[in-house]
């Protein structure tokens, strides 16, 4: 029996391409566990530990990628060992890995390497971008849904209090929460003008 793995580190990343790869691998929907904003480093990820515990003696353990089982070099060799251990093969796309070839030891070593430094790299990277100013500037962030209009319309409604947060909210299209929110980021720029009008005087 075959038992794959899939993982993406954030919500943004798709993981239906590697669903699809191991599908063409031979693994069953219903075979295939994932994975959905864990790191690569992190080893506690429940998809994970449902699919090594699928696994029996005899069946085989596939992921479409090798830096989707971890980036961590040790971890990855222990989860091999584990399998090993268990009689159950390891397959990475095509090639499956054979524990008593010590040229296939090798070549798996230096892929769980290359892996690892690439997740070091784009941190490096990362981290040197954020250092930059203009980029942080371009870094905006979530947007309200609402106008800085409807905010203050919101606020005045719910200040006056003839229409409950949940009608409002219905008006709007947003939930009590979001009503609350606009409240908040009318007060804020309130403030923020009275502030600036009084250190102009």
């Amino acid at each position: 029996m075959l038992v794959g793995y899939a993982r993406v580190s954030t919500v943004l990343q798709d993981v239906d391409a590697q669903r699809a790869a191991l599908l063409e691998l031979g693994v069953t929907e219903k075979r295939i566990y994932t994975d959905t904003g864990f790191s690569g480093k992190s080893m506690t990820r429940a998809g994970l530990e449902q699919a090594l515990e699928a696994v029996r003696e005899g069946d085989t353990f596939v992921v479409s990628r090798l830096d989707r089982l971890a980036r961590n070099v040790e971890g990855a060799l222990a989860i091999m060992r584990d399998l090993t251990d268990r009689g159950v093969v390891f397959q990475n796309g095509h090639t499956r890995y054979d524990p008593n070839d010590p040229m296939s030891k090798m070549v798996m070593t230096i892929l769980l390497a290359v892996a690892e430094a690439e997740g070091g790299w784009i941190s490096l990277r990362t981290k040197e971008a954020m250092a930059r100013p203009s980029v942080r500037k371009n870094l905006k962030g979530r947007q309200p849904s609402l106008s800085p209009e409807a905010d203050e319309t919101i606020a005045a409604q719910l200040a006056a209090g003839e229409r409950s947060a949940a009608t409002i909210a219905r008006a709007f299209k947003t939930s009590r929460s979001g009503v609350y929110r606009a409240a908040a980021r009318h007060a804020k720029r309130v403030d923020e003008l009275a502030g600036s009008q009084s250190t102009r005087k």
